[in-house]
């Protein structure tokens, strides 16, 4: 190579270093991330008799998702992307799937679903792995009280211990009742409420006069209902998902026994009134919001948000069930002000967000520091409406058809 030749070279060689120096400060004043999507995860049930329950929270979820995005995101312009998998209502499946929202898609928070023993795995494995945690639906306590420091599981649904004073005062104010017996899943969920039924009659000098268990699987649970009708129950407290819930309706018609079923919001999960057929409209049901009646500013933001995404939602009927479109929307509008507030995707620093949110006007209601190192649950007991069945729809109680 001649002196002329290398002399090029040389040239060419500081001119490409120089244009890669310029290259790199153009982009070093641009944010370094602003393109890469912030993965928020999903596992629910999104098959099965719970999948209406499942696709009302993703609709939730998308909404807010959506609202949030056309104001530019969060975090310098960084849009939220929503990443779901179906845990079958399985534990071990659920988990399967929060590890693979967690280690390969790296969701900076992780929603879970429908299922208290499903939520339960998966917050041991969030508090592991440092990553918020965001409850949409699953109301057993020990889903944010879980004695983990630091806890990284918050929720914006009802809460077992607080759903059964609600549960209590209600039987006695609607129904005078004074005896009243607890029909219960077998499972986490039913044991969490056991345990708040038990506390919520104690404080109100009250026993149960008995308590009977069933599986998710029982078709026929004629035997229990028995027992308590014998031991003189004036009023069943019923806590189960659609499915058993749907159970315990059929085998009080076969017993011919009209007793008032005051319940947990499992019936309100999926196709509740097809299973347990016309006497449905008899249990009455807790609830966090209903899309029926006079709306807030953002309840009717939302309803129309839904209707122009969802051709299937043609009227405020049609929002259903309406608690798992509202708690992930709301959870979703939270949990975006927590990322903000922390100014990363950080697991750790999100936890810390979440207890810097001050007010915020949600669609359940408004938000003022709903969050603090000791409460993860941003729903009280004044939150809550009872509901029940009338034909397919869920209505307030009172309601008599929809207005």
């Amino acid at each position: 190579m001649n002196r002329n030749t290398r002399s090029f070279v040389s040239a060419m060689g500081r001119r490409s270093f120089i244009a890669a120096a310029v290259a790199t400060s153009l982009f070093a004043g641009l944010p370094a991330q602003a393109a890469d999507p912030i993965k928020i995860g999903l596992v629910t049930a999104l098959s099965g008799q719970s999948a209406l329950a499942g696709e009302a929270i993703t609709r939730g979820m998308t909404i807010a998702i959506e609202e949030i995005n056309a104001k530019g995101g969060v975090l310098g312009g960084r849009k939220l992307e929503l990443v779901r998998r179906d845990d079958e209502g399985n534990p071990a499946k659920g988990v399967t799937a929060a590890r693979e929202l967690i280690y390969k898609e790296k969701v900076a928070v992780l929603f879970g679903g429908l299922d208290t023993p499903v939520s339960i795995a998966i917050v041991q494995l969030a508090n592991q792995e440092k990553v918020p945690f965001m409850g949409p639906w699953a109301a057993g306590t020990p889903i944010t009280q879980n004695g983990a420091n630091p806890n990284f599981a918050f929720r914006v649904s009802a809460v077992d211990e607080i759903v059964n004073r609600a549960m209590l005062g209600y039987a006695q104010k609607t129904f005078s009742a004074s005896k009243p017996g607890m029909i219960l899943v077998n499972n986490p969920w039913g044991e969490s409420n056991e345990k708040g039924l038990h506390a919520a009659l104690a404080a109100k000098g009250m026993k149960a006069v008995g308590v009977e268990k069933f599986e998710a699987s029982d078709v026929d649970v004629v035997p229990q209902l028995s027992r308590l009708k014998a031991a003189g129950a004036d009023a069943l407290f019923m806590v189960g998902n659609v499915g058993p819930s749907a159970q315990v309706v059929k085998s009080l018609d076969r017993m011919g026994w009209k007793v008032p079923v005051v319940s947990h919001w499992g019936p309100a999960g999926g196709r509740f009134t097809e299973l347990a057929g016309p006497n449905a409209k008899n249990v009455h049901f807790v609830q966090t919001y209903s899309f029926f009646g006079k709306q807030s500013p953002v309840g009717q933001k939302v309803i129309k948000a839904l209707q122009a995404k969802y051709p299937d939602i043609k009227a405020v009927d049609d929002i259903t069930p309406a608690v798992g479109v509202a708690n992930a929307y709301d959870g979703v509008q939270l949990a975006a002000l927590a990322i903000a507030n922390a100014g990363s995707t950080s697991g750790d620093a999100v936890r810390q967000g979440f207890y810097k949110i001050g007010k915020y006007e949600g669609l359940i209601k408004t938000y003022d520091k709903p969050f603090t190192p000791t409460v993860h649950d941003a729903i009280t007991e004044n939150d809550y409406v009872w509901a029940y069945f009338i034909d397919d729809y869920i209505l307030p109680v009172g309601m008599t058809s929809k207005q």
